[in-house]
């Protein structure tokens, strides 16, 4: 299950990707927003999209103006591996090695052409299971638990 939200300013790169995930047929859930609101705040809507992660399978998509800030916000949550896309090698990489399970998006400086090949590389690659992959985010893990 893919769950993807946004602010105002992705609301309408958020409304492309459902379209795209409809083509691919992809199973997505939105959290929001649900209409292109100029006073909503993106902390609601990638909050929703990080507590939504409970299964292994489960990704998430977050999309604000800049991407940082809903980032920001996605990683306050224990088991969620989000990561910025700067573009399509980058989250090759970061899905492969740090095994991201929620991918941050910046409406404002993506083409929406760019967005569907970075969502896809996202949504295809799998976790390389690398044992020092594997350790390092277990490193992180007891971070989250102040176990450090």
């Amino acid at each position: 299950m893919i769950y993807i939200g946004a602010d105002h300013r992705g609301f309408e790169l958020k409304e492309k990707l459902k379209e795209f995930f409809d083509e691919l047929i992809f199973e997505y859930e939105d959290v929001g927003a649900f209409s292109n609101d100029p006073q909503d705040d993106f902390p609601e809507f990638a909050a929703k999209v990080a507590k939504s992660i409970v299964d292994l399978d489960d990704r998430g998509i977050i999309i604000c103006g800049t991407g940082v800030g809903v980032d920001e916000v996605a990683n306050k949550f224990p088991g969620v591996r989000c990561g910025l896309a700067i573009n399509k090698e980058q989250i090759r990489a970061a899905r492969h090695d740090d095994d991201i399970n929620v991918l941050a998006l910046a409406a404002d400086y993506m083409s929406e052409e760019d967005t569907k090949k970075v969502v896809k590389i996202f949504l295809d690659t799998d976790f390389s299971g690398e044992e020092r992959h594997k350790r390092r985010i277990h490193e992180i893990e007891e971070i989250e638990s102040d176990e450090y």
